[in-house]
């Protein structure tokens, strides 16, 4: 049962991430289980997990089902991400070490490597680089409740989302972003890796705004 259920959990978070399933799709748990050859029990219990993880939004009477965020839940996130997302970065700052900057110069290189590449997934591929460079970041404040915080508010199939909608300049703009982080850790100024990182997170809304 264990092993059905985690084959389950993986295969449904995978499709929600790489957008396989739209915002708003009901995850029918009888589908589901007919889809990967399962009963509908670890079916119910994956996305039972899922939905601790804010994965899934789970209602009493439709189900299951992907999120789908309004204009009022996007300010929310939004906000809170620029909020603790640069503080983090401000934290960082001043206790990042030179492995963990050397480490976000390899991931910026990658992103621009991506960004600069005509490949059908490159967003996918840019998502997965970014998410360990803000995982670095905060990392690197040294700040657990921070990071238990930031868990619960930053929504990874929002941030994937995000990327894909990304044109040339907004692409252009957040890998400057990157590039600008860097240089602020290694000058050890908080006060300019927080006002990047605010930046940073305010264009992204912006982006996912103009056509949510």
């Amino acid at each position: 049962m264990v092993r059905a259920t985690r084959g389950v959990y993986e295969s449904i978070k995978t499709r929600i991430l790489d957008g396989s399933y739209e915002p708003g799709a009901k995850l029918s748990e009888e589908e589901l289980a007919a889809a990967v050859g399962v009963s509908r029990t670890p079916v119910r219990e994956a996305l039972r997990r899922l939905h601790a993880e804010g994965l899934v939004d789970w209602e009493a009477n439709r189900g299951a089902t992907v999120p789908a965020w309004s204009d009022q839940d996007l300010e929310e996130i939004f906000e809170l991400r620029a909020l603790l997302e640069g503080y983090g970065a401000e934290l960082a700052a001043a206790r990042i070490t030179a492995q963990e900057i050397d480490r976000l110069r390899e991931l910026c290189a990658a992103m621009e490597r991506h960004a600069a590449s005509s490949a059908p997934d490159r967003a996918d591929l840019i998502a997965v680089c970014n998410s360990e460079f803000h995982e670095i970041i905060l990392s690197a404040g040294r700040n657990r409740r921070l990071s238990a915080l930031l868990g619960a508010v930053v929504q990874t199939p929002l941030v994937n989302r995000t990327f894909r909608r990304y044109d040339e300049a907004a692409m252009t703009r957040s890998m400057a972003h990157h590039r600008e982080l860097i240089d602020a850790f290694a000058a050890g100024d908080r006060a300019w890796a927080g006002s990047v990182m605010r930046a940073h997170i305010l264009a992204a809304r912006a982006t996912l705004g103009n056509g949510a």
